[in-house]
């Protein structure tokens, strides 16, 4: 039961993660997403420039903890969504670069946006 929360909890901090990083072209779909987006942009910006940890990896570590296991077991979520929100090589120098990819992305987003008045 446990293992299936931290899975599913892994998976939500996996969308947030693409949220964060592309959610200003939902505008294009429903312009009040901007009120969602950019506190979620502001958030992600914070924690990767901070070098701080997502309260969801939190969550995800007291699931596996209730669920007595140290890892996630293999399957899907463990195999190929894990090593995409924990990179092994991260490091603080990338930690800073993504960080500042996200704001660029973001900019060119919301330029196109604000730039065209869509």
């Amino acid at each position: 039961m446990y293992e299936v929360a931290a899975n599913i909890t892994l998976v939500i901090h996996f969308m947030f993660i693409l949220f964060v990083i592309f959610g200003g072209l939902l505008y294009f779909f429903y312009k009040k997403f901007i009120f969602l987006h950019v506190p979620a942009l502001f958030w992600g910006t914070y924690v990767e420039l901070s070098h701080s940890i997502c309260p969801l990896t939190y969550l995800e570590n007291w699931f596996l903890m209730k669920a007595q296991l140290i890892e996630y077991s293999d399957g899907f979520v463990a195999k190929y969504i894990f090593p995409i929100v924990y990179p092994l090589d991260l490091t603080l120098d990338l930690q800073n670069y993504l960080g500042i990819t996200l704001m660029v992305i973001n900019v060119m987003i919301y330029g196109y946006i604000f730039r065209n008045k869509i």
